[in-house]
């Protein structure tokens, strides 16, 4: 029996979620669920008008497809839009506020489902923005430019969690950032006046478990080589590592370690040659300060991770002192 073939086809993918959903729920539960079915009500009837489908739901979270990349931004202006003159009545404690990102990409079908990179590219995208805002990938920026009128601005290459290649990545001016209620921007507590940061464990991209050891010491040697620097404070490894295999999110590891800044990366080795991504984030809203991608030839590892480690404090160094 032949194997079932893959329905495929080309998606332009919309996600949404709430910024601090467990802070609103913590705060007042029922209050909390009447703004979030508001709120889904008009998210729901703005992506119909425009074509799309929701295909996906899960607490605070909306995953919608469209035939057409213009029709996706459209329709995450208006949400936008339309949700700000309901935000104005809330007290900024209650506001509820979206992040979208929107990619256009290759997807799976299966069922009502769909599946694939378009998908975790456009979760990811959303991962990266503002309260109130809308990012979206240089492929959907390259469909609506000239048929919209908005203005982007170019945020450069971000490399994300799980996807291999950066994704260039725009924002588009939505005119709702001016009103982030403060509160939705959480400022890290810092346990010290001075500059502080934590280098989390490198991201293994490789099949080979062995090259975990590589990627766990391009971190130990950033730390070491930040902690020299004294007029800065860098957590200790026990800490920083303690997120080790998990996805935190980059606002809450900020607020636990008591830092300004985050330096997260990944390493992926493929033969003698080896590429590791690097990027600074800002602890109390998210957005990448500074990113890098470093390709090298792998003769000597020790020598490789000399080399990174120098690139990478060299860069963060004067970004920390401005």
């Amino acid at each position: 029996m032949a194997e079932e073939r893959v329905q495929r086809r080309l998606a332009a993918i919309l996600a949404a979620d709430v910024v601090g959903y467990s802070r609103l729920m913590e705060a007042d539960e029922e209050a909390t669920l009447r703004t979030l079915k508001t709120y889904r009500e008009i998210i729901d009837r703005l992506i119909a008008l425009y074509g799309g489908r929701v295909f996906s739901t899960a607490g605070d979270s909306v995953v919608a497809e469209f035939r057409s990349a213009v029709e996706a931004v459209r329709a995450a202006m208006d949400i936008q839009e339309e949700l700000k003159p309901h935000n104005d009545q809330l007290s900024d404690e209650g506001k509820m506020m979206f992040r979208i990102g929107i990619n256009l990409g290759d997807i799976m079908v299966e069922g009502d489902n769909l599946y694939g990179d378009g998908v975790n590219v456009a979760a990811r995208i959303e991962g990266l923005c503002a309260p109130g805002e809308v990012y979206v990938s240089g492929i959907v920026h390259g469909q609506v430019e000239g048929k919209l009128s908005l203005g982007f601005e170019d945020m450069g290459e971000q490399s994300v969690k799980n996807i291999a290649k950066p994704v260039q990545v725009y924002r588009v001016h939505t005119g709702t950032g001016e009103n982030i209620p403060q509160d939705a921007i959480v400022e890290p507590r810092l346990v010290t006046d001075k500059p502080s940061i934590a280098v989390l464990p490198f991201d293994n991209m490789s099949n080979d478990p062995e090259q975990e050891y590589f990627s766990d010491g391009i971190s130990e040697d950033i730390i070491t080589a930040l902690s020299r620097i004294h007029w800065f404070y860098v957590v200790a490894r026990n800490s920083s590592f303690s997120y080790k295999g998990t996805a935190p999110d980059i606002r809450t590891v900020a607020n636990e370690l008591g830092v300004r800044y985050v330096l997260e990366g990944s390493v992926r080795k493929a033969g003698k040659r080896v590429r590791i991504s690097a990027q600074l984030i800002d602890g109390s809203t998210g957005n990448h300060l500074w990113a890098e991608r470093y390709d090298r030839e792998l003769e000597d590892i020790f020598a490789v991770q000399d080399e990174i480690t120098r690139t990478v404090v060299g860069a963060i160094e004067p970004e920390l002192a401005d």
